[in-house]
């Protein structure tokens, strides 16, 4: 039986355990790795490898002695509790040895989990599970998870009740990270609110979120961008230390201004433009984003751009330019034509 993606958002949650194999299968392992998790810990509960009720064998092996899977299947646990065999790496070489499996399956065996990358409709194996009245074939795509999806992982971590924003933010994440990450945004959200009655915030998320550059680079791109010219020496300072390129910062402002002059020209307004941009703006930085996008306006910014353009080719010419002092006399111009 082939189960549809809205079905198997549920499935996953709370699977039929009379099932006698299932089948996942897709093109991105790490998803496939995280759905075989949770569906192993939701037939099995959490404790089945202490209680050696989960038997992992890998497709080579059924390819060498393919009665192991059914000798596994059919193995009785010492203690109590349904039992899981998952076949690693599976595809259609090993469907002889699953065939039978299934063939000789009786209710009280262990159930087979079989993970996959892609196969077509053509595939035997998938064909086989399809084809098999108590078995299930799950295809794991691309696609961002839905609410749905979020909020059951969001529950799993005890994260409940979020406000709207928060929200946003956070589904926002899931459809820019990939899954291993997204997963792993949330534990640390998880811990970071541990025993705090507050809601998870905005800032919060911004906190969590994977960091897409380093601190001291978007502090000073933050000055330039608020007329802070006297902060400028001491981080340019702190950066030339730290082996920064000065046409590494240069690009970096060109991209923050860039990014503020499409918010400020947009014609559906700074804020919807800010969560609409990738990859995305939290939280407080997305709140300084809007509040430079309007100080400079769309003709400022563009004023401030030419600067950055101008900077950008000489740093690239064959002139024996003081690379760093220029990139700093720049930043020093734009902050003199920061609105007062």
């Amino acid at each position: 039986m082939k189960l549809s993606p809205r079905d198997a958002v549920r499935f996953f949650e709370r699977p039929d355990k009379s099932k006698a194999a299932i089948l996942l299968h897709g093109p991105d392992a790490m998803r496939i790795s995280l759905k075989r998790k949770t569906l192993i810990e939701a037939l099995t509960g959490p404790n089945a490898d202490e209680e050696m009720r989960l038997t992992r064998l890998d497709a080579a092996l059924l390819r060498k002695d393919p009665a192991a899977l059914q000798d596994a299947v059919k193995a009785v646990g010492f203690f109590p509790g349904l039992r899981v065999v998952h076949v690693e790496s599976a595809a259609d070489s090993i469907t002889k040895a699953v065939k039978p499996a299934l063939e000789e399956w009786q209710p009280g065996d262990a159930v087979i989990v079989l993970t996959a990358g892609q196969l077509n409709a053509r595939s035997s194996l998938r064909k086989l599970v399809e084809g098999h009245r108590e078995s299930l074939a799950i295809g794991i795509y691309n696609d961002p998870p839905s609410r749905e999806e979020i909020e059951n992982q969001l529950a799993a971590k005890g994260l409940q009740n979020l406000p709207p924003d928060t929200m946003r933010d956070i589904q926002t994440l899931a459809r820019e990270l990939d899954p291993g990450d997204f997963a792993q945004t949330l534990e640390k959200l998880s811990l970071y609110k541990l025993n705090d009655p507050i809601p998870a915030t905005p800032e919060d998320i911004a906190t969590c979120a994977p960091q897409s550059t380093e601190a001291g680079m978007d502090a000073l791109i933050r000055h330039v961008a608020e007329g802070h010219s006297a902060e400028i020496g001491p981080h340019m300072a702190r950066l030339k230390a730290q082996g920064t390129n000065p046409t590494t910062l240069t690009i970096s402002a060109t991209r923050h201004f860039r990014q503020l002059h499409a918010a400020a020209a947009s014609t559906q307004g700074i804020d919807s433009a800010l969560s609409r941009m990738r990859p995305p703006v939290f939280g407080p930085r997305r709140d300084q984003m809007a509040r430079q996008a309007r100080n400079w306006g769309m003709y400022r910014l563009e004023a401030a751009l030419g600067v950055l353009m101008e900077t950008d080719l000489s740093l690239r010419s064959s002139k024996p330019y003081p690379a760093m002092a220029m990139t700093e006399r720049s930043f020093i111009r734009i902050t003199m034509m920061h609105p007062r």
